[in-house]
């Protein structure tokens, strides 16, 4: 292809086109209707989008008790750790083991709001609200504990648990135990 040089004027006619487009788009945006909130006075009123990404939080149902199973996906996906998920393994009534969450650590003053951590999440077990006011004097208030920790009559039945099973256990191996005895002196005996 061969490249064409545009004449002075034909630049000068091209400048000057670019030059009115943008004067267009302000001259437009000059006469628009203006809108300023008044924000400390209107917070009752203020409309703050549904996107709008300002806290996580941990939704519980009416009986305190919360969707998380401590699978710690959102703690991986956070990419500048902000979030610590502390869990152990206890045994329910059934005798089968578990992990129960013991507490859910969020440091609002690292959170960049990327939003990743809620779209890890399995179980929408978490999420953002729209709740802006975040400010304090002190970075430490920013530190929250999301989860209900479990209460202490239920860890104490969660130890209860684990202990019949041991129990249960250990009686099977001893009466497991007695009768491998008992077969091998009948065997000797033949």
């Amino acid at each position: 292809m061969k490249d064409k040089k545009k004449s002075y004027f034909g630049e000068i006619k091209d400048g000057m086109s670019s030059l009115l487009t943008g004067l267009g788009v302000t001259w437009k945006e000059y006469f628009t209707k203006k809108v300023t909130e008044q924000y400390p006075e209107n917070r009752k009123t203020e409309h703050i989008s549904e996107r709008h990404r300002a806290i996580l939080t941990m939704p519980h149902d009416e009986n305190g008790v919360n969707k998380c199973v401590a699978c710690e996906l959102c703690q991986k996906a956070c990419p500048n750790g902000t979030i610590t998920v502390l869990s152990q393994m206890v045994v329910k009534e059934d005798g089968k083991k578990k992990k129960l969450l013991t507490d859910y650590v969020y440091d609002l003053g690292d959170c960049m709001f990327c939003n990743l951590c809620v779209d890890a999440c399995p179980h929408d077990a978490i999420r953002f609200s729209n709740n802006f006011e975040n400010s304090v004097f002190d970075r430490n208030v920013l530190v929250q504990h999301l989860n209900i920790p479990p209460t202490k009559e239920a860890m104490e039945q969660y130890e209860a648990n684990a202990k019949r099973i041991e129990e249960e256990k250990a009686a099977a191996a001893a009466a497991k135990a007695a009768e491998d005895a008992s077969t091998e002196k009948t065997e000797e005996t033949k």
